[in-house]
């Protein structure tokens, strides 16, 4: 694969920090009783979820650092031996994080078929089951991250990486405000799949380069977002012209107990 490659800092595995600061109306020890943070076994990649009612999202949308994990087959020791059985992403066309930034940044350009994978992998990978998020649980998720009332696009400023701030690319996770979940980036910086009841290509939330983001943003995947791509057919894996997509994980309260 042609420019894109483990940084030094993943090969030694990455800890990424969250602030610890509760969301809005919530005291310190019911934040740490409605969140579970997960460490990828054999790495020190680690992400963090929260607890949405009857289902857990994560806290900010899978980052490279977990994504090349999968990727990159980090989790396969040097000196294993015998075929791996894991369906892993073939090599993309150039750099699949275009430059802008890798560790702690959003994982993007990536199919749905690929975020599900990724999902199926790392649920094996932890024993818990991890999914994408239903469309209709990310309207939940979205309505009480808004809190009450409308929006107000000063908040959704502070929030959100947008075409008005964002300068045209994706910036690295937990670097805006928190909503009123306590999650980051539901809105802005990377688009996100979400899981429908027809199969339809859908993400949700909008990207840094849009003008407007939100509860309400929506878009369905076409031909221009894989136009590049010269493989027939187009791959499984990547989007050659979608580095606005990526995704975020979402559990059952069930499917997440230890």
């Amino acid at each position: 694969m042609r420019g894109w490659t483990c940084p030094p800092l993943l090969a030694c595995g990455l800890l990424l920090m969250l602030p610890a600061t509760p969301a809005p109306g919530q005291t310190q020890a019911a934040t740490a009783a409605a969140r579970y943070h997960e460490r990828i076994p054999g790495t020190l990649v680690e992400f963090e979820m929260v607890l949405v009612g009857d289902f857990y999202l994560g806290r900010t949308e899978v980052t490279w650092d977990m994504y090349d994990v999968f990727a990159l087959g980090l989790d396969t020791p040097a000196n294993a031996s015998g075929a791996d059985a894991v369906a892993r992403p073939s090599r993309p066309y150039g750099a699949p994080d275009y430059g802008w930034g890798h560790a702690g940044f959003p994982v993007m350009s990536v199919t749905r078929h690929a975020a599900e994978a990724f999902c199926a992998w790392l649920s094996s990978k932890t024993g818990r089951t991890y999914r994408l998020p239903t469309d209709v649980e990310w309207q939940r998720a979205a309505n009480l991250a808004v809190g009450d009332g409308p929006l107000d696009p000063t908040r959704l400023d502070t929030i959100a990486w947008l075409r008005s701030n964002a300068d045209r690319r994706t910036h690295a996770v937990a670097t805006r405000e928190p909503d009123a979940l306590g999650l980051f980036d539901l809105f802005g910086n990377t688009a996100e799949w979400v899981a429908t009841t027809d199969g339809a290509l859908v993400t949700r939330g909008g990207s840094y380069r849009d003008r407007t983001a939100g509860p309400d943003a929506r878009a369905v995947q076409d031909s221009t977002w894989n136009e590049r791509d010269p493989q027939l057919p187009k791959s499984h894996w990547w989007l050659s012209d979608a580095p606005f997509v990526g995704f975020r994980l979402a559990a059952s309260r069930q499917g997440a107990l230890p």
